[in-house]
């Protein structure tokens, strides 16, 4: 039998996902998990601490304030206005440092505009 491709493309994605997270470890409190999630339409990005479970920041290119400032939600300007506006509301929260997880994108295109947004805003990674 012939297994459909977006089954073969979900296996891989979460091999990936268990792969990545093994290198950069989880979130603590004090150096929280950063990820990027890409939908078809939007991008989303939460700050997230993996040992109490809890999600310490989030931003979407969906929010009505930031869409108003953009021509399209996925693009590269979304990206950039999305890291800045992640790295405002992380450090309102004391959060200066934090462990970036590209998810299974490659480091390139609106994942990279997203992470050096945030780092000049001065979240380090």
């Amino acid at each position: 039998m012939i297994t459909p491709k977006h089954d073969i493309k979900r296996d891989r994605q979460i091999r990936l996902r268990k792969s990545i997270r093994k290198k950069i470890g989880g979130g603590t409190a004090e150096k929280p998990r950063m990820i990027l999630i890409k939908s078809n339409r939007y991008l989303y990005t939460q700050v997230i601490d993996d040992i109490n479970h809890r999600v310490l920041a989030s931003a979407c290119s969906l929010e009505k304030d930031l869409k108003a400032q953009l021509k399209s939600a996925k693009n590269r300007d979304a990206a950039k206005v999305l890291g800045e506006t992640i790295a405002t509301r992380c450090q309102e929260k004391n959060i200066s440092m934090v462990v970036f997880d590209r998810n299974v994108y490659t480091f390139g295109g609106c994942v990279k505009v997203f992470a050096d947004a945030a780092r000049a805003k001065g979240i380090r990674f």
